[in-house]
């Protein structure tokens, strides 16, 4: 499995696993509406605002991670959401998509961002690092700034 940040020459193709990964698990209204959001990201998106990560076998798109930047007035940390993630359906189950996360998340910290956060299966999200950020457990985070 090879691991790309590039994008742009991909755009259709990364969308196009994010509707279907979603229509297989949710619905094709959901696989549409996520597919559309993805495209949406990486073609509207300031690149400084997004990281786009891909996992490539044998030139068949295997995963797609997305992180968009989050903004706060007067903070002036790094700080990026996750979501969303797919992983080809013909795929998952071979921790492609643990494995594209903590790349996605290894990149982001040697690129100096200070805090990484999430939504979604805590179960999923605790096997990459994140832990819950507030006493509901909804949030995920992981903070790579030393405490």
């Amino acid at each position: 499995m090879e691991f790309s940040a590039e994008y742009e020459g991909n755009i259709s193709v990364i969308a196009d696993i994010f509707n279907a990964s979603f229509t297989a698990s949710e619905g094709s209204k959901e696989g549409e509406l996520i597919g559309e959001l993805a495209h949406r990201l990486m073609e509207e998106t300031p690149q400084e605002d997004l990281r786009v990560f891909t996992a490539w076998n044998n030139g068949e798109l295997d995963g797609a991670i997305i992180f968009s930047r989050l903004t706060f007035d007067g903070d002036k940390r790094a700080v990026f959401v996750l979501g969303p993630v797919a992983v080809a359906t013909k795929r998952q189950g071979k921790n492609i998509g643990q494995r594209l996360i903590a790349h996605g998340l290894t990149v982001l910290q040697q690129q100096g961002v200070d805090f990484a956060a999430t939504y979604g299966d805590p179960r999923f999200y605790e096997r990459v690092g994140f832990t819950a950020i507030t006493e509901k457990k909804c949030a995920r985070a992981i903070s790579f700034a030393a405490p």
